[in-house]
């Protein structure tokens, strides 16, 4: 069934979520079709395939929709799971994989957007967050080339694309991510060195300019 699947995913460039499932489909070594999104004109197909949340991204399998990055990338890993495993399959490290992934999206993405989208008080503290976020991450990853060990795992494909935002979030709020968390940094290179998620990610100044574009639509200064 999964050889002959056919693949669509539904996604727009700059998405870390996207990204995700990106990464992982690459891993897996499956051929999809990629549709860009136009999320100011929703196609059709997409508020069909996700009717609850109306979001990218979504991941089409046959015909059928997974909704939710983090899900969409679970759902890869067991249907293709003779290859490139991403999830551990002992009960208890899988446990803690999902953990840190909730991590990853309870914190990153709302803490990131306000660094570029506030100013003074706020920003500081939202800043001060996300460094505060990256630093028990970089203690989860220990001395670990990636947080699935000696391979890449479901955790680093959860947090690798926000990696593609870091320049964004620096120059905005003035602040140097690698000076705080050195140790991620050398991670987050060690993962780019796969092709899997070079391919995947957006150039760092591209998404800087795609934020401009945020900033000026929403008229932040």
């Amino acid at each position: 069934m999964a050889d002959n699947a056919e693949v669509i995913l539904l996604d727009f460039w700059p998405s870390p979520f996207g990204m995700r499932i990106r990464i992982a489909l690459a891993e897996k070594g499956i051929r999809y079709e990629y549709r860009e999104e136009d999320l100011k004109n929703k196609s059709d197909l997409l508020l069909q395939m996700n009717p609850v949340h109306k979001k990218i991204p979504v991941l089409i399998h046959n015909g059928k929709p997974v909704a939710e990055s983090l899900i969409a990338v679970q759902y890869i890993d067991e249907v293709w799971k003779d290859k490139a495993p991403l999830l551990p399959s002992d009960p208890y490290q899988r446990a803690q994989a999902n953990f840190w992934a909730d991590f990853v999206d309870k914190k990153l993405f709302e803490l990131g957007r306000k660094i570029w989208a506030t100013k003074g008080e706020e920003q500081e503290a939202a800043k001060q967050g996300f460094i505060e976020s990256l630093k028990l991450l970089e203690g989860e990853l220990g001395e670990k080339p990636f947080f699935g060990g000696e391979n890449l795992g479901y955790v680093d494909v959860a947090l690798v694309p926000f990696y593609s935002w870091f320049y964004a979030y620096e120059v905005c709020g003035n602040f140097s991510i690698e000076a705080e968390c050195p140790k991620l940094i050398e991670w987050a290179k060690r993962c780019l060195a796969k092709e899997s998620v070079f391919n995947s990610l957006p150039d760092h100044k591209k998404v800087y300019g795609f934020m401009l574009e945020l900033k000026k639509r929403f008229g932040i200064e």
